[in-house]
């Protein structure tokens, strides 16, 4: 059951850095970056672009996943 699950996180993770990446390039994603550079640079604070979130998300569910399929079932 574990490598099932960990296949689904694997694929999953896979599908968001797909996302992420695609908004990146697009120009809802370029839009974005200048929109997050402007705001930081009137505040100071720090802020991220949202496709950044779906990247950084995406490899940690994939390494989830892949750490559940490695293990496997230890039953």
């Amino acid at each position: 059951m574990n490598k099932i699950i960990g296949i689904v996180l694997i694929l999953v993770g896979g599908f968001l850095i797909y996302q992420g990446v695609a908004r990146k390039d697009s120009v809802a994603g370029a839009a974005s970056e200048v929109g997050t550079d402007v705001a930081n640079a009137v505040d100071g604070k720090g802020r991220v672009a949202k496709h950044y979130y779906y990247i950084i998300g995406g490899g940690v569910i994939a390494a989830i996943g892949i750490g559940a399929t490695l293990r496997g079932n230890k039953e």
